[in-house]
């Protein structure tokens, strides 16, 4: 399988390809990865150094696989937070002649926005932007639940209300919805749920919820469940596989007190995931 990853990057730290890259490799997955900025570290410090990268010159860097002959090799898309307004538009065309060049070829957007506790943390335009451009042109999407409501004018906070969103996320384009993060307010103490549906079906499954926050774990489960998920083309078995070896990924970098992912020292999480965590059908 080839990926062709269009993200942010970092030199110290992991989050957008820097956090997606090296699971994806750790599972036999050949990753090309092209930056939407090159900074000293994710911005969640406050002070970064470092270039935006011009969609002028990611687009040049797109043109530049094309004119190796790669595009017809490309089984997946996949793209991240967008920094800039410009960024969606190289992405929609990368799609376009990617899945042109290979028509099985599928397209993953991770729809960065915010979270329930912080609110939108991208530009103002970027979101409407997702909604109205860049979700419908994707297969799969993998939203929190609080980018879930945005997208789909809703409120999720009910299971049943969750999987409503998803059916509307899922008649705006996307054949495929993970939602990486569902949090209603009668799941057991101490849990938190993720939930994908497709065609032939809706799966939820549960893990402890850890004390921490950790920039970059969204990339590595965009990253991981697609990967799984095209590979296969189970949706039960992809969220088993990636909500067991994220847990594990955040379970270290819990215990090893540091800020950022622990991402090398848990490969063996993506390697060899221990599914530990029952996937239960809801429909």
């Amino acid at each position: 399988m080839k990926v062709l990853s269009i993200q942010s990057a970092v030199a110290y730290g992991h989050v957008g390809n820097s956090a997606a890259v090296f699971p994806l490799q750790r599972i036999g997955v050949e990753v090309m990865p092209v930056y939407t900025v090159n900074f000293s570290n994710h911005t969640g410090y406050g002070a970064w150094r470092g270039p935006l990268i011009s969609p002028d010159d990611v687009r040049e860097v797109i043109t530049g696989i094309e004119e190796r002959g790669a595009f017809p090799q490309i089984d997946v898309i996949l793209s991240g937070y967008q920094g800039s307004e410009g960024i969606a538009d190289v992405i929609l065309d990368a799609v376009a002649r990617i899945t042109e060049a290979n028509p099985s070829a599928i397209y993953a957007c991770d729809p960065v926005m915010g979270n329930a506790k912080s609110g939108c943390f991208v530009a103002p335009a970027i979101p409407v932007l997702l909604r109205e451009r860049v979700v419908p042109a994707a297969d799969i999407i993998t939203p929190n639940q609080f980018e879930l409501g945005y997208l789909t004018n809703t409120d999720p906070d009910t299971l049943e209300s969750t999987l409503a969103s998803v059916d509307l996320a899922r008649a705006m384009g996307p054949s495929t919805v993970l939602v990486t993060s569902v949090e209603r307010p009668d799941r057991e103490d101490g849990t938190l749920e993720m939930l994908v549906a497709d065609d032939h079906g809706a799966w939820i499954v549960t893990t402890p919820q850890l004390p921490m926050k950790a920039n970059g774990s969204g990339d590595v489960t965009a990253a991981l469940f697609t990967a799984h998920y095209r590979r296969t083309g189970d949706a039960a078995d992809a969220l088993a596989r990636t909500a067991s070896s994220v847990f594990d990924l955040l379970s270290n970098t819990l215990e090893s007190g540091e800020r950022e992912l622990q991402l090398v020292e848990s490969q063996e999480a993506y390697a060899h995931p221990r599914m530990q965590f029952t996937v239960r059908q809801l429909r």
